[in-house]
């Protein structure tokens, strides 16, 4: 069974986070960790995205536990973990000038949930969460891919579709309920 969703945007990700996650039903059984390249000033994405999720939204606390039906955020300038049963934060230094990395998110979830997990790449301006995105295939996790063609900036799906072409790809408005139905509803 799925019990994690690792999702990795960058530019543009506002609005493609509030559309996949505003479309997640209350009770969605899966953990949701999310890294958005963002400043260190952003500190509204939250608040943004509280707005249209039926799901509890937090700012991601170093050991804190994963919980099915709550989406944790990447703090700006951290990278965010998945270790076990929980997530872990770090200052280490950026990875491919990003702090959030999506790589650092997505590799560490392939480790800690292997065919339990999903990947999925929103739209994005380079090419962080390619690699993460075929290590979480490689362990027998799910890869989703927003279709570059309707993403805001093409670069970042385009990339992930490089490193994983057997990825499931999908339009922005297909993605929410298609993770929903991967995923379940706890009762």
């Amino acid at each position: 069974m799925v019990d994690l969703v690792a999702i990795g945007t960058s530019w543009g990700g506002l609005e493609a986070l509030r559309r996949v996650l505003g479309a997640l039903p209350a009770g969605f059984a899966a953990a949701t960790v999310v890294a958005q390249h963002r400043s260190g000033s952003d500190a509204l994405l939250g608040e943004l995205l509280r707005r249209v999720c039926a799901l509890p939204v937090n700012e991601a606390e170093d050991k804190a536990p994963l919980r099915g039906g709550e989406v944790l955020l990447a703090p700006p300038d951290y990278h965010l973990l998945v270790e076990g049963d929980g997530v872990a934060l770090s200052v280490d230094a950026p990875v491919a000038f990003s702090r959030p990395s999506i790589d650092v998110l997505f590799e560490t979830a392939a480790v800690a949930r292997g065919a339990r997990g999903v990947g999925v790449v929103l739209t994005g301006a380079n090419d962080d969460g390619a690699a993460g995105l075929a290590a979480i295939r490689r362990r027998g996790g799910i890869a989703i891919v927003q279709d570059p063609d309707g993403a805001e900036r093409s670069e970042m799906p385009a990339a992930a579709l490089a490193a994983c072409p057997d990825a499931l790809v999908l339009a922005l408005e297909r993605i929410g309920p298609r993770l929903a139905s991967i995923c379940g509803v706890r009762r």
